[in-house]
């Protein structure tokens, strides 16, 4: 542990409106509850009385989470969803940004693209492995569990099958966006790393579970998200976490469009 991370301790005051604040998104959208605002609400409150720094980021968190709690979150392909769900999305992102910027004068929520530093063979490797795993596991995942069904069937319609594309891929960026480069960011400003990994990667795979990843999708989310706060953490690259996930979208992609049509792409294993 750095000496950074031993002035974040794990037990403090701070632990319970971060708490609150991550069960929230548990409650909006793995349980899908209204009591997840009451969660929301607490954690703001409680925040406002133990620490007025975390307050202020928690208060970007909590706005981003009500804004997409605003809109159905599902594969739902029409032009009007889309809109209205992709409008939730930027807004979600957005506000955060902008009022940590401008309001708090602040440079905390940052979204590094080009950071000079070439990949290592570690690093390209490890985008290898996320293709053989997507490979390996999305196919049994989405078929055993028939959780397919959450999207639509893009095998016949040239329409569906890239406005799907588009919507996989558009919140796989997003994701990354919100939960690495705004929540994570800022939960490490008050928590070890560790901790803070934890409390977005709840976040993270409730949304998901939301869109769609249900049965034992959990299970397979809250290990990703934790590893892509783990890989941002060591390569501080926007590009490279975006990278993963959007190849590991592809094989998700492949694998629902085949698991709807079993003569498209008949590759896969399960």
């Amino acid at each position: 542990m750095t000496a950074v991370e031993t002035q974040r301790p794990v037990l403090s005051r701070k632990l319970l409106p971060a708490a609150f604040i991550s069960l929230s998104a548990f409650l909006l959208f793995g349980v899908q509850t209204p009591f997840g605002y009451a969660a929301l609400a607490a954690g703001l409150i409680v925040g406002f009385v133990v620490d007025r720094e975390l307050f202020k980021h928690l208060a970007l968190i909590a706005a981003g989470l009500l804004i997409i709690s605003l809109v159905p979150l599902n594969a739902d392909l029409s032009i009007g969803h889309m809109v209205a769900m992709g409008a939730a999305l930027a807004l979600a992102v957005a506000v955060p940004w902008l009022v940590s910027r401008y309001v708090y004068r602040e440079r905390i929520i940052r979204f590094p693209m080009f950071t000079g530093e070439s990949w290592s063979l570690t690093a390209r490797l490890y985008l290898v492995g996320v293709v053989v795993l997507g490979y390996l596991i999305l196919p049994v995942y989405l078929i055993s569990t028939g959780v397919y069904h959450n999207w639509p069937d893009a095998s016949e319609d040239p329409t569906i099958f890239w406005r799907l594309f588009l919507g996989v891929n558009a919140v796989g960026i997003w994701d990354e966006l919100f939960f690495i480069c705004t929540a994570f960011t800022l939960l490490r400003r008050h928590f070890p790393d560790w901790l803070a990994n934890v409390l977005t990667a709840v976040m993270f795979s409730s949304f998901l579970w939301e869109i769609g990843y249900e049965a034992w999708g959990p299970l397979l989310t809250f290990p990703f998200a934790l590893l892509q706060g783990y890989t941002f953490k060591l390569t501080k690259s926007f590009t490279y976490v975006v990278s993963v996930h959007l190849l590991f979208d592809l094989v998700l992609f492949l694998a629902l469009v085949h698991a709807h049509d079993r003569s498209f792409l008949p590759i896969f294993i399960y």
